[in-house]
């Protein structure tokens, strides 16, 4: 509600020609409910760039070319180590590099213990920001195929999925709809299934969602 009176305002402005522009960013399905809305129609014409996953060439570029712009450096181990923790999500990037920017304050060179202590933090921050969020969203059912998935160390087969829940395709088929349309896991091949986000897996296993 409180996203929509502030589209209105902006739109008000807008057609006030105000010196004005407005740039948002969130889960693709998420954008799609508020573009959805009566009052919300005009965002439609706006542009959409999807970011998707930052390919780890680019991930390893950005801190270098950061540090180097403030005459500092990183060891070889240690940007490798943050790029496996980051696993291409936009977020974790800009995450992991500010904690671990602060975890080397007055240093040189950033090390694999700063990149580590600044992967707890970070890491911490990306359960309470946007996996409890995500999961507050979610029914117990949905909760309980995401625990089925866990199980398994990379993408699962949708027949696994559904064996071990006790229940019939259908009934995981739905539960599939649902959980990618809500943005939490995708399909890359027919019946195979995988999370959407990185370190979510983890977030499901060690059960950080509580109640839930």
């Amino acid at each position: 509600m409180r996203t929509r009176r502030f589209i209105t305002a902006y739109q008000h402005l807008v057609r006030e020609e105000q010196p004005i522009a407005l740039l948002m960013a969130g889960h693709p399905h998420k954008i799609d409910g508020l573009l959805s809305g009566d009052s919300t129609s005009f965002l439609r014409r706006a542009a959409r760039h999807n970011l998707g996953m930052v390919p780890r060439y680019d991930i390893i570029e950005a801190f270098n070319l950061t540090l180097q712009d403030a005459r500092r450096d990183i060891e070889p181990d240690a940007i490798e180590e943050a790029a496996d923790i980051i696993g291409g999500f936009p977020f974790m990037l800009q995450l992991l590099g500010y904690r671990t920017w602060n975890m080397a304050f007055g240093h040189d060179v950033l090390t694999v213990d700063d990149v580590r202590r600044g992967a707890l933090v970070a890491q911490s921050e990306l359960a309470s920001r946007v996996f409890d969020a995500t999961v507050c969203e979610l029914s117990h059912a949905d909760v309980e195929f995401l625990k089925a998935m866990a199980q398994d160390d990379g993408p699962s087969r949708q027949a696994d999925v559904a064996k071990r829940l006790r229940k019939s395709s259908g009934h995981v088929s739905s539960y599939k709809k649902r959980l990618m349309d809500a943005g939490v896991i995708e399909s890359p091949m027919r019946g195979v299934l995988r999370f959407s986000l990185p370190c979510f897996r983890k977030y499901i296993l060690v059960g950080a969602f509580g109640d839930k």
